[in-house]
């Protein structure tokens, strides 16, 4: 399919600025110039109530932003982990989406602020991740949260990160997960396949310089790219994770490897549901195109079944 007229429209507004020399501005400006395009997202939907609040791991403190919607509760819990690559995003980059899953799957939302590379590498964000979620199970009732019903989310790196966590979840016995919804996930830092090969630079996707921009500042040394707690598709066994929603773009670089995350848990046993977004591009959920909501609907559609469960 064409790309769709929206997403076309987009892009020429952003090649306007300097996002395909990303990878030469150091993090901290590349951070302010992922703030200042929150206010092309729309305008955040109202929700009932919004509270950020530190979270207390044994080494940390980590903050996170809470999105409670109408009613009395006890409610169901997403938690939910950010994209930005490992080294950007924060709560308000994603506040939009984050309102929106709340309201339409009438749940508990938790958005994580997980530490990012380069100044916390491999592994501080997926450990941050797992604390967290080990203590929403723990202390979930005084949010009006029901902690049996806890999904993990994520869009692009926090795709990953959500990922990750079930693996971790799934070995350390615990906390029960029943679901995870990938947006477009980062699963292979091989960075081999068709996709993100084919696509980098190219429809609002980062170059190929700079995908190792990225990965450089989140990992230690190359040998961790093939560490499936970094790279989830190369995991040996995917039995027993949580049933999925994994949502693609078709124009996005990290189609395939999403798409594969799929076939491979479809493969273990694991009930998945993959759609892909004709015409789409990368980050498009957080965007005001017509399949943006269609694309939100389904995630919260998704959340209510699983929560149903």
């Amino acid at each position: 399919m064409p790309l769709d007229p929206q997403a076309r429209a987009y892009l020429d507004q952003l090649a306007l600025s300097n996002f395909s020399q990303l990878h030469t501005f150091p993090p901290a400006q590349t951070r302010q110039g992922m703030k200042r395009q929150i206010a092309q997202l729309g305008v955040p939907e109202p929700i009932a109530h919004v509270e950020d609040r530190l979270i207390d791991d044994a080494t940390a403190a980590i903050p996170v932003r809470i999105y409670t919607p109408e009613g009395t509760g006890p409610f169901p819990i997403l938690i939910f982990f950010h994209g930005g690559g490992f080294v950007l995003g924060d709560l308000d980059t994603h506040d939009g989406l984050c309102r929106s899953l709340a309201n339409g799957a009438h749940c508990l939302v938790i958005s994580v602020d997980y530490p990012l590379a380069p100044e916390h590498k491999f592994p501080a964000a997926p450990n941050a991740c797992y604390a967290a979620v080990r203590w929403v199970a723990e202390h979930g009732a005084s949010l009006k949260g029901d902690a049996a019903r806890i999904v993990v989310g994520g869009d692009s790196a926090g795709g990953n990160l959500a990922a990750v966590v079930t693996h971790m979840a799934r070995a350390k016995g615990g906390p029960e997960l029943i679901f995870q919804l990938l947006i477009y996930p980062d699963l292979d830092f091989r960075r081999t396949n068709f996709s993100i090969q084919t696509y980098a630079g190219k429809y609002g996707n980062i170059t190929r310089e700079s995908q190792h921009w990225f990965m450089n500042h989140y990992l230690n040394s190359a040998e961790e790219k093939l560490n499936p707690q970094v790279s989830p598709l190369l995991a040996p066994d995917l039995a027993g994770l949580p049933p999925a929603l994994i949502i693609t773009a078709e124009y996005d670089a990290l189609r395939d490897e999403g798409e594969q995350y799929g076939q491979k848990l479809k493969e273990a046993g694991v009930p998945v549901t993959i759609t892909r977004y004709k015409g789409m591009i990368h980050e498009f959920i957080r965007h005001t195109f017509a399949q943006s909501a269609q694309a939100r609907s389904e995630a919260a559609l998704a959340l209510q079944n699983a929560f149903k469960l």
